[in-house]
């Protein structure tokens, strides 16, 4: 008897085991995503390798642009170029109906970061020129291979919904997001997918624990005279200059310790022997909630004009960029989770280790310490959970954090690059065209991928990502814009540096019809090191 009733609640258990590993229609179409993808590492490492060799900085995004939305033309998107008055912005859309899911990346690189890749120690490939020193010409492409799987199922499965391509475009100066939201092109976006490069891959959900941060450019106007032979009758705007630094600097001494504030003199007179009549100041104040940037700008002004005061000069002002403390969705960071696991890290080669080691060594990075010196990442990052905004450190900021407060949004971060370098330096550039990136894009793009067909193909993702967006992180904390309705984009932002190493940069443009990767056109064996001790850190 005892047996007979032991049979019969097994039976029931076994039948639901077995039933639980019959793959269900969207484990089925995940697969089918993951084997697409897989299909276009050519393409994948084209994109990557392509819009690296463009190298281009903010604002300033021209061949870029052209490149991305040719493709997405090719493959059915509808695109709408120079959104919010940004020549280098754009949006692409493909599909009907709703749900409408934006996915975006940023496309800009940093000032002086020209790097050859798959070589481990400083090699320009020009001089001074910028370069990918942080890995934003992988996201767009990342999103491209993602999307366009994507758009093979939804299209033989009749899967509804819209799909929305943009570009973070000037990430580095925070200078294109907000405008993107105060007109209106995420007003009906039901949740929004970002990709962001990193060393691992990670998506976090509450408070990020990075700083909000608005971007100030003051300017004094006073009056030129000899410098030598009549110099009492000038007012310098760069001693205006000059003091507004040295009272914000002292004005530190009294700030709370999650503040961030750093400055560059943008102008600062024509020549010595005459009184500056003109001068400028570029500020970045940055710190964890709204409120307390508002209220470091509010400082900043105040310091300005004082300044000016104590010099007789007249002094103007203009925000060129911002971005609120980001704040990322709980439901949509779970559901992209149980992908990342699922897809887990790249298989890293030998050369593709021996690469990172000797970047991590070129850097000075400390020994024995496992983030910083050894190696590439071979264990998957947890969750990331709130961070109690009184934490100090926050560090950067990034502007997709408006889009955050405006739509349910996460972050992916793929890992395309090295653990353990300094950020917004050519070390970073290192990794960025080479099997590391893309193995780490294509890693990436499954993830997004399968969290897309998630979000579209289960409505309950969506919905409940809108109840937490509206019943937790927007319940006592609504967002402001720092733009008014009247500010512009900072469209002339980098164009000078562009302008004068464009020309010798197109020269080095990469011709996949050539090359079968970047590395071969620019004749680099993978990977280089140095076979020495003798380490040029480049700093």
């Amino acid at each position: 008897m005892a047996g007979s009733l032991g049979m019969a609640l097994l039976l029931p258990l076994g039948i639901s085991a077995q039933k639980k590993t019959v793959p269900t229609k969207i484990d089925q179409l995940k697969s089918e995503l993951i084997k697409e993808i897989d299909s276009q590492q050519k393409a994948t490492q084209e994109m990557v390798d392509m819009v690296f060799s463009f190298g281009e900085l903010g604002f300033q995004e021209v061949e870029t642009s052209k490149y991305l939305t040719d493709i997405l033309k090719k493959n059915g998107f509808s695109v709408e170029t120079g959104i919010s008055g940004v020549p280098t912005a754009w949006v692409a859309k493909w599909g009907s109906g709703k749900p409408l899911i934006a996915v975006g990346s940023d496309i800009d690189c940093i000032p002086k970061a020209s790097q050859k890749p798959g070589v481990s120690y400083h090699d320009p490939i020009i001089e001074g020129a910028p370069g990918h020193g942080e890995g934003h010409n992988s996201g767009v492409p990342l999103n491209i291979v993602a999307v366009l799987a994507l758009k093979k199922i939804m299209e033989r499965e009749k899967i509804p919904g819209t799909i929305m391509l943009w570009p973070g475009v000037a990430e580095e100066q925070l200078g294109a997001k907000a405008y993107y939201v105060r007109d209106g092109y995420f007003k009906d976006v039901d949740a929004c997918i970002f990709t962001h490069v990193a060393n691992n891959m990670a998506v976090s959900y509450g408070d990020a624990g990075n700083n909000g941060m608005v971007s100030v450019k003051f300017a004094f106007d006073g009056q030129a005279s000899h410098a030598g032979a009549a110099p009492w009758r000038g007012k310098s705007a760069l001693d205006a200059v000059e003091l507004m630094n040295i009272g914000w600097n002292y004005h530190r001494e009294h700030m709370e310790t999650t503040q961030r504030s750093h400055y560059v003199v943008v102008d600062g007179g024509d020549q010595p022997n005459v009184v500056p009549s003109k001068a400028s100041v570029w500020y970045y104040f940055r710190e964890r909630t709204y409120p307390k940037i508002s209220q470091m700008y509010k400082d900043g002004v105040r310091i300005a004009e004082a300044a000016a005061q104590m010099t007789e000069t007249k002094m103007t002002y203009e925000i060129l960029g911002s971005a609120w403390p980001g704040h990322f969705n709980q439901p949509i960071a779970e559901t992209m989770y149980k992908n990342i696991k699922a897809v887990g890290l790249p298989k890293w080669s030998d050369a593709d280790q021996k690469l990172a080691k000797a970047a991590q060594k070129e850097m000075n990075n400390p020994e024995g310490d496992t983030l910083l010196s050894n190696g590439l990442s071979t264990a998957l990052s947890p969750l990331g959970k709130p961070v109690p905004t009184t934490s100090a450190g926050g560090g950067g900021s990034d502007d997709i954090a408006d889009i955050s407060w405006n739509v349910p949004t996460v972050t992916l971060r793929y890992p395309a690059n090295i653990p353990g370098l300094p950020g917004h330096h050519w070390a970073n550039a290192i990794a960025m065209a080479t099997p590391i990136a893309h193995k780490g894009v294509i890693a990436g793009a499954k993830v997004e991928a399968m969290t897309l067909l998630d979000m579209f193909m289960n409505p309950e993702v969506i919905k409940s990502a809108w109840t937490y967006f509206n019943d937790v992180q927007t319940k006592d904390v609504k967002y402001i814009p720092f733009v008014s309705k009247t500010d512009k984009p900072a469209l002339h932002l980098n164009a000078n540096i562009m302008k004068e190493f464009r020309p010798e940069m197109k020269k080095y443009y990469y011709d996949p019809s050539k090359y079968a990767s970047y590395l071969e056109q620019l004749g680099i064996k993978y990977p280089t090191v140095r076979e020495d001790k003798k380490v040029d850190s480049g700093k």
